[in-house]
Parts: structure tokens; C-alpha cells; sequence
């Protein structure tokens, strides 16, 4: 028997009792073992949750249980997580995790502690999706040339509606806290940093980097407009919100942004809520994966999985796909060195002289526009959009800086990368 601990009994961990109980027969087949969820730790010990299981509101009571082989962390946060899984681990027990924030700060930490023991995370990363094992395992004969998700249903479902409906992003914001995809504050979603904490703990199994949210690139949608989308669709492009990781030589750059993408390629079809991941091995070539990206079930059934494995074997593979580190590591690209093409979009004054500087000044950094067009505003001012052929991320940051100096520039310059 494989007793099962699980902190932060809410909607994951609720489901995950009951996957457990609905689904045991077959669960204690495939794990060759009874697996039991003996207690739980909850905020509100006066909320009655339906299970039957002992309750606590004091993480140590599972994890200084001697009876207790696998601690399940759902606590959400970063630190005080910490302190609880490196204490599970400290005991010898087996750890499951949802929480890509704590991975996303003390993933490496962790595997030192970790050692021999199993630490699983595979609902950390787009719920029910089972990337973590795909890439750790079933592409572990393979060089990772790129990743690239759409790893926020929240933006997604977003985008869907503002690119199918016509729909405001304050209106569809609004409609998403109402139907709870979204908080009261929006910002880790909308912000592209909930996508950011996923792609570098990606980023760690395919590459063996250890960056920090603070190290890479990450920008959201909230500057995208009806506008925008206009262009994009013109142009035969979506926009989504999308998390990159690519190889390039010796470095590896990593990036969360708005991005307009070919609406040929197979992620640009990925609506909604859901969640998909494009992945690119230098022997399998592309393999996608497509799913729900959260919700109790579809995460609990990626926690359930995990504590499975571990029933089977005991010792999962190594955390984060490496036993020993590579003898000629990728660095992490300096985000400014990126090279990409752009779309950009400038309100100005509607006044003769305004895009002759604004093409001058493009050429004065080097960036050769591909297009250009006009387009009229609410105001008395007008939109210029515009794409350009590959440019140096340093380059284009520079000509934003410059263009809001500019006395007919009324806006700042909003930038949407091509992918």
C-alpha cells in the first residue's frame, strides 16, 4: 500500500482524492498497489469538502508523518512551498507538485535535496497535458531544437473571442474573471509570466538551463487591439500568446510574448482554452500536444499519473532529465540579441512629414521594413502598422525609445513579434 498525503486539499486536491477513490480498481492495477489519500491539509477546517480523509491546517502534520509516503504539494506560492516540499524530501518522502512557481525559482534546489527520491511535477506544466514525461522520456534520444506553447488557456480564450467575435480586451477580460478563468487580478495570466514559470521548467528538462523568470523576456496581451488583430488577419496571421524556447548554437533563447503566427501552423488552431505545445527533436522532427491546460480534474489527473509512477518504481527518472550535467553547456541568450521579425503599431498626429521620419528612423537602426500601412483611429490621429523583415531585438527596443520622444508619436509603440 502507498500512503498519499495531499497539501492543499482545493479543487486539484479534491479532485485528486476523489480520482482516487472513483477509479481505484483500476489504479491498483495498473500501480501493482493500493494507493490511499490518508489525510489532507486545508486553510478552513470548517468547510466540508465530501471526503474522507483526517484533515489538518498544519502543512508538518503530513510531512512529519512517518506513515506518509508521498507528500502531494497544491499550496500554490513560492516560499512557504519550499520550506514544506524540502522538508518532505529531508524526511525521505516522495514529493508530487503542481506548483510551477516554485519550480520556476527552486527547481535545481530542489533536485539537490531530491537526490534519489522521486519528485514529480508533471501538472506544473499545461495540466492534463503530458508534456513533462514527453520530453523527459519519450524524447530523451533527441536534441531539442525549439519548444513552442501556447501555455495559458486564460490568453487563450482571450485572443479566441477578441479574433472571432471582435470583442474589447477590457470587455473579454471582464467576461473571463465572471466566468473564473481569470482572477480579480489578471496580471500573472495576462502579464505572460504564468506562461514564463512553464517554459523554464520546459527549458531545464530539453536544455539543462537554470534562468529565473527575471532572467528572460516576458511580456502579455494586454496591448492588443482590434487594430492588431486587423493586421494579423490581413496578412493571414493569429495572435496568441506564445512560450518560445529555441536552440541557437551554444545558447538557447527564451521568450513569453504576443506573437502573430502563420495561421497555417498547426498551434495557430488551438483555440479557446485549451493548451498546446509544439515540439521540435532534431530525430523526431515536430510532435504536438494538445489538451486542457488546467482545471481540477484535468491537473489532478497529471498529479494521480505521477503518484502512480511512483508506486511502480519507487525512483523516477531524473527530475529534470539530466543524471550529470552536459560537458558543453547552452548558455542562456541575452534577450537583447534576439533576432525576430516585428510588427509594431504607432498612433500619430495625422500631419504631413510623420512616416517619412518614422521609415528614417528605421533605417538609421538598421531594420528594413516589409510593410506598412495607414489606417484611421477613433481619434483625430491615425495608426501606422507596420511589419519588418528579421531584426535585433536591441535595435527595435531602441527605435521604440526614440519614436516617444518624437512630438507627433501620441502613444507608446506597440510591439507584437512574428513568430
Amino acid at each position: 500500500m502507498l500512503k498519499v498525503g495531499v497539501i492543499g486539499v482545493g479543487t486539484v486536491g479534491t479532485s485528486v482524492v476523489k480520482i482516487l477513490v472513483d477509479n481505484k480498481e483500476m489504479i491498483t492495477a495498473r500501480a501493482g498497489r493500493e494507493v490511499i489519500v490518508t489525510s489532507g491539509v486545508v486553510k478552513n477546517l470548517n468547510k466540508d469538502r465530501g471526503l474522507d480523509i483526517k484533515l489538518s491546517d498544519d502543512p508538518y502534520d503530513i510531512v512529519n508523518d512517518p506513515e506518509i509516503d508521498v507528500v502531494v504539494e497544491l499550496m500554490g506560492g513560492v516560499e512557504e512551498p519550499f520550506k514544506v516540499v524540502k522538508a518532505a524530501l529531508q524526511n525521505g518522502k516522495a514529493v508530487v507538485t503542481a506548483n510551477k512557481a516554485l519550480l520556476a525559482y527552486h527547481r535545481y534546489e530542489l533536485q539537490d535535496i531530491a537526490k534519489d527520491l522521486p519528485f514529480e511535477y508533471e501538472a506544473s506544466v499545461a495540466g492534463g497535458i503530458p508534456i513533462i514525461n514527453a520530453l523527459r522520456d519519450g524524447l530523451s534520444a533527441n536534441h531539442i531544437e525549439s519548444i513552442v506553447g501556447i501555455m495559458n488557456g486564460t490568453c487563450n480564450y482571450m485572443m479566441t473571442k477578441m479574433t472571432d467575435e471582435g470583442v474589447a480586451y477590457d470587455a473579454i477580460l471582464k467576461e473571463s474573471q465572471e466566468l473564473g478563468y481569470a482572477e480579480a487580478d489578471p496580471s500573472f495570466d495576462v502579464g505572460g509570466f504564468d506562461a514564463a514559470h512553464k517554459l523554464l521548467i520546459l527549458a531545464s528538462i530539453a536544455y539543462g538551463i537554470d534562468a529565473k523568470p527575471e532572467d528572460i523576456l516576458i511580456e502579455g496581451i494586454d496591448k492588443v487591439t482590434q487594430d492588431d488583430i486587423a493586421f494579423a488577419k490581413e496578412f493571414g496571421y493569429a495572435i496568441k500568446l506564445l512560450a518560445i524556447a529555441k536552440r541557437d548554437g551554444d545558447e538557447v533563447e527564451l521568450r513569453v510574448h504576443a506573437a502573430l503566427i502563420s495561421k497555417d501552423e498547426m498551434i495557430a488552431k488551438i483555440d479557446g482554452v485549451m493548451n498546446g505545445v509544439s515540439v521540435i527533436g532534431d530525430k523526431v522532427g515536430e510532435t504536438l500536444y494538445y489538451g486542457p491546460g488546467a482545471g481540477g480534474d484535468a491537473t489532478a489527473s497529471a498529479v494521480v499519473a505521477n503518484i502512480i509512477d511512483i508506486a511502480r518504481a519507487g525512483k523516477s527518472s531524473p527530475m529534470l532529465g539530466f543524471d550529470k550535467p552536459l560537458e558543453n553547456g547552452l548558455t542562456l541568450k541575452d534577450k537583447d540579441t534576439i533576432h525576430s521579425k516585428y510588427y509594431l503599431r504607432f498612433s500619430v498626429q495625422d500631419k504631413p512629414g510623420v512616416l517619412a521620419e518614422i521609415t528614417k528612423l528605421f533605417g538609421e537602426h538598421n531594420i528594413s521594413i516589409e510593410t506598412i500601412l495607414q489606417r484611421p483611429s477613433a481619434t483625430d490621429n491615425v495608426n501606422l502598422l507596420l511589419s519588418t523583415h528579421t531584426a535585433v531585438e536591441g535595435d527595435i527596443q531602441n527605435v521604440i525609445t526614440i519614436s516617444e520622444q518624437l512630438d507627433f508619436v501620441v502613444e507608446k509603440p506597440v510591439l507584437i513579434r512574428i513568430v
